[in-house]
């Protein structure tokens, strides 16, 4: 059986972003405070619906990194948390492309490029989450065969 490679879980960057995306939607929420893109771009409802899922995100991302229990349900709430996490990044980009200005073209593409990166490791989840169900299937392939006589 060849060996199997996970993928480090240990990614700063991806780290940095999920533990920073709740703190901007509690402070959104508590101090009641959105970007002009946001407020100008999203009806109300779906402002709150974008800070709750940054509080979301972030949450379950961590808790999926940090998971202690079987590495597969660790990397599926991690690959959960970065495709919403690239979907509401997404979101805002359009926010800031629709309001475009100067100002705006600086943040959208820095915004673009934390959606890229998301939706780049959410690939690479995918991937490993298919190496560990192979890896699985040869193993218990493996030990049918040991059992028969």
């Amino acid at each position: 059986m060849r060996y199997l490679r996970i993928r480090s879980r240990q990614q700063p960057y991806e780290i940095a972003v999920l533990v920073t995306a709740p703190v901007c939607g509690v402070l959104m929420m508590g101090l009641d405070v959105r970007p002009a893109s946001v407020q100008g771009s999203m009806p109300a409802p779906l402002q709150v619906a974008w800070e709750i899922a940054l509080i979301m995100v972030g949450v379950t991302g961590l808790l999926g990194i940090m998971w202690p229990g079987r590495l597969s349900t660790g990397l599926g709430m991690e690959l959960a948390s970065l495709l919403v996490l690239g979907t509401i990044t997404g979101m805002y980009a359009v926010a800031l492309i629709a309001l475009w200005s100067q100002q705006s073209m600086v943040a959208s593409s820095f915004v673009v490029a934390v959606t890229v990166g998301s939706l780049w490791r959410a690939g690479q989840l995918v991937i490993d989450l298919r190496r560990l169900v192979l890896a699985c299937e040869c193993l218990s392939a493996e030990q049918l065969q040991g059992s028969v006589p």
